[in-house]
């Protein structure tokens, strides 16, 4: 028998190794998935499942032709489809994706890109730990075409924000804001093209943010 001093050579498991301790982020997606990818590519490069507790659980969409579940799924995340066509009510989708939702433990749910007005209930049940970004500097310009409506009012500036969601549309508190020039000769889709990228910066920072906080919206 051999006689060993000093520390095992052995790991402990660590917290952050327990599916039950694991902080989760459910996003939710419409279309291309951009920002959402742009979220997933931050967490691998800078290891939020090992060093934070942090992993992408599952990414959602209400289209299942949404380019961004196959792009998703090139990323190793699990992916859901729950199409609203299949509900008689925004009501009754909004109960179902709460329910998809609920399976993977959120701390936290993004919207990223997910082209549905929300229910009061949804937000409700969501409070303080559902987070949007807009193509524009909130609180200008909510809603939609917020490029084209920046260029026609003469602004030198426009940018996209990341806030709290609440019950009032594109509004609650702001998270993070990035700032780009608009152009002479700018388009829509050339001013759209240049906030998108400032869009990919700041969404994964406003979502670190969000659990260096302690999983809380201040």
């Amino acid at each position: 028998m051999t006689a060993h001093s000093g520390a095992f050579n052995c790991r402990f498991k660590d917290d952050r190794d327990n599916p039950e301790t694991m902080k989760n982020i459910v996003i939710l997606i419409s279309g291309g998935g951009s920002n959402m990818a742009a979220i997933a590519r931050t967490a691998q490069k800078e290891a939020w499942q090992a060093k934070r507790g942090v992993r992408i659980a599952a990414v959602i969409s209400n289209q299942a032709e949404a380019k961004g579940l196959a792009l998703a799924t090139s990323l190793g995340v699990v992916t859901e489809v729950l199409s609203h066509r299949s509900f008689d009510s925004r009501e009754a989708f909004d109960v179902a994706l709460m329910s998809r939702i609920d399976r993977h433990a959120p701390a936290l749910v993004v919207l990223a890109g997910f082209m549905r007005i929300l229910t009061p209930g949804f937000v409700a049940h969501y409070a303080g730990r559902l987070i949007n970004i807009h193509p524009s500097l909130l609180p200008a310009f909510t809603g939609l075409n917020t490029h084209q409506r920046a260029i026609d009012a003469g602004c030198q500036v426009a940018g996209a924000t990341v806030h709290q969601v609440t019950t009032e549309l594109d509004h609650g508190a702001i998270l993070a804001q990035a700032v780009v020039p608009v152009l002479p000769g700018d388009t829509a889709d050339t001013l759209a093209a240049r906030v998108l990228t400032q869009e990919h910066l700041i969404f994964p920072q406003a979502v670190r943010s969000f659990f260096e906080r302690g999983g809380a919206i201040t």
